[in-house]
């Protein structure tokens, strides 16, 4: 009978073997999520003899990871900023860099908004998030896909915080003004979509990640029609590609903002636009 280390170290080499670069991290959250304890409570328990039963559960999960299959949609959950998130492969696994976005949007607010609006929710991760930190806004968020939208719902649920889910084509169906409008929209280009890892090509929405017009197109319908939703001194906030920047600037002048800029985010790339009305 293999103790737990024993496996711990082949699950890794099967894992290495087929190309996953986090092979051990990935092998020790699988074999947690089997054991259904804490991946550090495994460093305490390495001699402990595994049964059979509990290596017939395992196999599946590295087969699935072997196959690149995302982490995230094998564990069903994700983390984002604390809160604990149902995944599914309906919408886009939130990414540290949504995490920073949203903290940096926290922090070019001057006051607590009161209504805030969150296009294209995907799991509803920024939407959920905002409504912890201010909950005294209204929070509304928006997208296209009904599955989405459903699994949006089922995360504010779980976290028993309140926010108006709708089914809307970016602003198709917004109605009134906002005080922060943010948003992760598609902005890869074709060429960046086609050399994504196979974990995102092949298992996660095209749609939630390519845009036409060089990965322009959402954010430019995002931009021009923002300013008609934002209330005076009103933010809006966008995820972007890496060399969008000068573009987006264009647009926002052409769309009528007053105060336009972009950030980098940990890595040093260009992946924020903010721009004030």
């Amino acid at each position: 009978m293999n103790t737990l280390l024993e496996i711990l170290d082949k699950s890794e080499a099967h894992l290495r073997g087929k190309g996953v670069v986090e092979a051990r991290l990935d092998a020790e959250h699988l074999l947690a999520d089997t054991l259904q304890c804490k991946r550090m409570d495994l460093y305490l328990q390495f001699d402990k003899p595994l049964q059979e039963e509990t290596l017939a559960l395992l196999r599946p999960k590295l087969v699935r990871r072997g196959r690149h299959e995302p982490l995230s949609h094998i564990l069903g959950h994700h983390p984002f900023h604390g809160l604990k998130l149902t995944v599914s492969p309906s919408a886009l696994i939130p990414r540290p860099e949504t995490e920073e976005l949203v903290e940096k949007t926290a922090g070019h607010l001057k006051s607590a908004p009161n209504r805030i609006l969150d296009l294209g929710t995907g799991t509803g991760a920024i939407a959920l998030w905002m409504k912890q930190t201010y909950p005294n806004a209204e929070v509304v968020a928006t997208d296209r896909s009904e599955e989405a939208l459903s699994l949006a719902k089922k995360n504010g649920l779980d976290l028993n915080t309140s926010v108006a889910w709708i089914s809307s084509d970016w602003f198709s169906s917004v109605e009134g003004t906002y005080d922060l409008i943010i948003s992760n929209p598609p902005y890869l280009t074709e060429q960046e979509w086609q050399e994504a890892a196979p974990e995102v090509r092949d298992y996660e929405p095209k749609e939630a990640l390519f845009a036409s017009a060089n990965g322009l197109a959402d954010l430019r319908i995002i931009l021009t029609e923002s300013i008609s939703y934002l209330n005076p001194k009103g933010l809006i906030a966008l995820e972007t590609g890496i060399n969008q920047r000068e573009e987006l600037k264009a647009i926002a002048t052409e769309s009528g903002f007053s105060d336009a800029w972009g950030e980098e985010d940990f890595h040093r790339r260009s992946r924020y636009f903010f721009a004030i009305k």
